[in-house]
C-alpha cells in the first residue's frame, strides 16, 4: 500500500468516526418526537404546528372583558385584570394575586376545555361538595373539593356541561402554602389563615359569575363544496 493510499483511508476513517460521534451526541440531545394531539373535534393534530382556535376578545365594561370562540362555540365575560391563555382546546385564565396582603396564596386560575365525547369528572376519593347551576336555560353539574398536602392547600371547583357530544367543562384551582412554612407567626399568621379564605372565596365567585355567563356561539360557516370544488 502506497503513502497516498494509506493517508485517503486515515482521513476516511476520521470522517467515519467523527460523524458517528455527531449523530451519537445529536441523539441524545433531541427531544422525543411531538405525540399527536386530539382537538375538540377529534381531529389529530401536531402541537407545534395546529391552529389555535378562532376567537376575539372585546371590552364589554370598565371591570369586564367577552372572550368569544367562534370555533369552539361559546363565550363569557371575565374580569379585565385576568390574563388569557388560549390552548387547543379551550382558554385558560390567570387571575391576580393581590401581593400588598399577607397571604400564602401561590395559584388561582380558571380554565375551559372543550372536548369531544361524554362528561367525566376526574376520579377523586373525596368531595366536599357537589350539585347543580342553573346558566339560562341550561343546567350544569358541579362538584368541589379541598385537600391538604405537604404544607400547600388545595382547592378545586368544576363545572360541566354537555352539548350533544361535545362536553365543556370549567375548572377552578386554588393553591395556597402553609403559612407556619413561611414562617409566619402572631398576628400575621392569623391575618394570612383569613386573607387566604378571603382571596379563595372571592376568586371562587369570580370564577362562578364567568360560568354564569356562558353562552352558545354560532361556528362559522363552512365553505360550499360545489363551489370549492377544484377547478378542471
Amino acid at each position: 500500500m502506497n503513502k497516498n493510499v494509506r493517508n485517503l483511508l486515515i482521513a476516511a476513517g476520521v470522517i467515519v468516526v467523527l460523524v458517528i460521534v455527531w449523530v451519537s451526541i445529536a441523539g441524545h440531545g433531541s427531544s422525543a418526537p411531538m405525540p399527536l394531539i386530539q382537538n375538540p373535534l377529534g381531529q389529530a393534530n401536531g402541537s407545534s404546528t395546529a391552529p389555535l382556535p378562532v376567537s376575539e376578545t372585546t371590552k364589554v365594561s370598565g371591570s369586564l372583558s367577552q372572550y368569544q370562540n367562534a370555533e369552539l362555540g361559546f363565550s363569557v365575560n371575565y374580569p379585565n385584570n385576568w390574563e388569557k391563555d388560549e390552548t387547543n382546546s379551550g382558554v385558560q385564565f390567570i387571575m391576580p394575586i393581590d401581593q400588598s396582603q399577607v397571604s400564602t396564596v401561590a395559584k388561582l386560575e380558571s380554565d375551559i376545555t372543550v372536548s369531544g365525547g361524554k362528561c367525566a369528572f376526574p376520579p377523586v376519593t373525596t368531595i366536599q361538595d357537589r350539585g347543580t347551576i342553573n346558566v339560562g336555560n341550561l343546567t350544569m353539574n358541579m362538584i368541589a373539593m379541598s385537600n391538604s398536602v405537604q404544607g400547600r392547600s388545595y382547592f378545586n371547583r368544576m363545572y360541566s356541561l354537555q352539548h350533544g357530544d361535545v362536553c365543556y367543562i370549567f375548572a377552578f384551582s386554588y393553591i395556597a402554602l402553609s403559612p407556619e412554612s413561611k414562617g409566619l407567626t402572631g398576628s400575621n399568621l392569623t391575618q394570612a389563615k383569613n386573607n387566604n379564605k378571603a382571596i379563595q372565596s372571592t376568586a371562587d365567585a369570580a370564577f362562578t359569575a364567568m360560568v354564569k355567563s356562558f353562552t352558545f356561539v354560532a361556528p362559522p360557516a363552512g365553505v360550499d363544496e360545489t363551489k370549492a370544488a377544484p377547478k378542471k
